[in-house]
Parts: structure tokens; C-alpha cells; sequence
């Protein structure tokens, strides 16, 4: 006769669980989720939804297995569809972890941002990068600024205002309203989305000297297009100035888009041009190129982000 201690078979052990709540008509509803699995979800990286669902059902309590009835589900959702309101809390719910998880989730995150920004800036009289090391003081000492201009707002809340010259009043901070900040990196947004957030907020505030490292293109053009003059539509407000930066012959105009032309040549019936560009004039080159060249020219990247190593 065998002996031992059985688990009920209908009893469901649930380990390594990350809860995703959700609280609509007067109840929470929960879902039962693998940890570090509902943040892959969330930015587009995990697409199989087995992958992240430990059961596909919705419960009033998961701990004590108390599963959702239909009246409940009907009533705060307007339907019984469970796979329906299960992608609905998985998307919009609240994720519940542990604050040994939160730290590591938030360290993860930290250092996707701070590499990403390494790889995307440079010392703008050098080229080089920033050890990862400086970015993260540089990020550091943005969001202690962050919060000490928040805690600063607030004290200025009871009416202290700075008086201007003409005897107007500005209120403390106001100034710096209209410059990225940076409060720190957070476990609900991608880390692509805020290293771009990282980035704005380095440029702006300069707490080290930084700029967006280069891209590096191969331009090629047909040469009796090279020497048509540009076709601007005229605009109602155009100054005389703006009128005369656009004109000039095609070739002008793309090479005032290059901060540095590296070569160029003429094979055949067809001019090729290599040269560096900021990432934020690419995409104007690449309206004129289309424009101008009615697609007969191509630009090809040949290096997303050009950088100096250090010695």
C-alpha cells in the first residue's frame, strides 16, 4: 500500500509569479504572469502570449485561487469574454512585484539606458565617448537637479515670485520649464524610449559637454542632376533670407546638409559622395534628395553612429 502526502489534483502550485491587477467596478481583478515577462510584453518584445500568462483566467484572488464568476466579470467589463479582459489588464493592469524585484528590474533598466547613451554620444571637441561610469553621474546629477527644482517649485507655491526688470514677477523656475528633464529611469517605459529622454535632457542641460554622434552616408547622384537649381515651393511668409537659402543647385544643397565630407568622386555619369551628418539634419537631407531627385538619388547609412574610441 503506498504511503506518502499527495497534492490535490486539482489544486494549481503557482511559483515565480508576478501579479497584474486591475481595480473596475467596485473589484480587482488579477491575472497570473511569469516575472520579467509583462514588461517584454508591454514594449513589443515577447509576442507569444503563452510565454507571459501562467493561467489564461481572470481571478478575484489568484493566492487563494478564487476565480472571477461571469456576473463579476459582465458587470465591470460589460462582457464575458475572458481573453478579452485578460490582454486588457495585461496591457493597462498594475503590475505587482516585490521590492527585491522592483530594485532589479529598475538596475536592468539603468543599465540598458546608460548604454544605449554611451553608444549614442560623444565629446564634441574630442568625438570620443563617455565611459559608461560618466554617463550615469552626468544622468545622476540631472535627476538630483530634477528634484531639488521640483522641491524648489513647491516652496515657491506660497507666492514668491522673482520680480524682472519691468516690474513683472516670474515665478522661480519657470525658465527651465521648456528643457527635457530627467527624474531618473522607470520600470514602465521601454529603455529605448528613455535613453532618447536621456539624450534630449544631456544636450540641454550640458551637465558634461555632449552631442549626438554622427552618421555616416554614401550619397550617390545622377550628375545632370547635380546642376539643377533647387525647386522650392514659395511660402506665404517667406522672407527674403529664407528665400535665398534655398536657392542653389542640388549638389549645394546636399553638401550643406554634410558636416564633413569625407570623399568624393565621379564615376561615370554619377557622383558619390561620402560625409557625416547630424542625426537630426538626416531626415531633412533625405526629403530634399527625395524631392529633388524624384528618387533617382539614393543615400545609404553606413554607419548608424560614427564614434571615436579612446586611446
Amino acid at each position: 500500500m503506498p504511503t506518502g502526502i499527495y497534492q490535490p489534483s486539482n489544486q494549481i502550485k503557482l511559483t515565480n509569479v508576478s501579479l497584474v491587477r486591475m481595480k473596475k467596478g467596485k473589484k480587482r481583478f488579477e491575472i497570473p504572469c511569469y516575472k520579467n515577462k509583462v514588461l517584454e510584453w508591454r514594449s513589443g518584445v515577447e509576442k507569444d502570449l503563452d510565454n507571459v500568462l501562467q493561467i489564461p483566467n481572470v481571478f478575484l484572488n489568484v493566492s487563494k485561487g478564487q476565480v472571477a464568476p461571469h456576473e463579476d466579470l459582465k458587470k465591470a467589463f460589460g462582457h464575458t469574454k475572458v481573453d478579452d479582459i485578460v490582454l486588457e489588464i495585461l496591457n493597462k493592469g498594475e503590475i505587482q512585484v516585490g521590492e527585491k524585484e522592483r530594485g532589479a528590474q529598475l538596475d536592468r533598466v539603468n543599465r540598458e539606458v546608460v548604454d544605449i547613451v554611451a553608444g549614442k554620444l560623444v565629446d564634441p571637441k574630442t568625438k570620443r565617448v563617455y565611459t559608461a561610469g560618466m554617463i550615469e553621474k552626468a544622468l545622476d546629477q540631472l535627476s538630483t537637479q530634477s528634484a531639488q527644482q521640483h522641491d524648489s517649485n513647491k516652496g515657491s507655491a506660497s507666492g514668491t515670485a522673482t520680480p524682472t526688470k519691468n516690474g513683472e514677477t516670474k515665478e522661480a523656475g519657470e525658465g527651465l520649464k521648456a528643457l527635457p528633464k530627467w527624474t531618473g529611469v522607470s520600470t514602465t517605459k521601454s529603455a529605448k524610449s528613455q535613453a532618447l529622454e536621456a539624450m534630449k535632457a544631456l544636450i540641454a542641460h550640458q551637465p558634461i559637454p555632449v552631442a549626438r554622434a554622427r552618421m555616416r552616408l554614401r550619397i550617390t547622384c545622377p550628375t545632370q542632376i547635380l546642376k539643377q537649381s533647387v525647386k522650392a515651393a514659395p511660402k506665404k511668409d517667406a522672407s527674403e533670407e529664407s528665400v535665398e537659402e534655398q536657392k542653389g543647385t542640388v549638389k549645394d544643397r546636399v553638401l550643406s546638409y554634410l558636416e564633413q565630407v569625407e570623399s568624393q568622386d565621379v564615376l561615370g555619369e554619377e557622383w558619390e559622395c561620402v560625409g557625416f551628418v547630424e542625426p537630426g539634419a538626416y531626415k531633412s537631407l533625405m526629403d530634399l534628395i527625395g524631392t529633388q531627385t524624384k528618387g533617382r538619388a539614393r543615400a545609404e547609412v553606413l554607419d548608424m553612429a560614427v564614434i571615436h574610441e579612446g586611446d
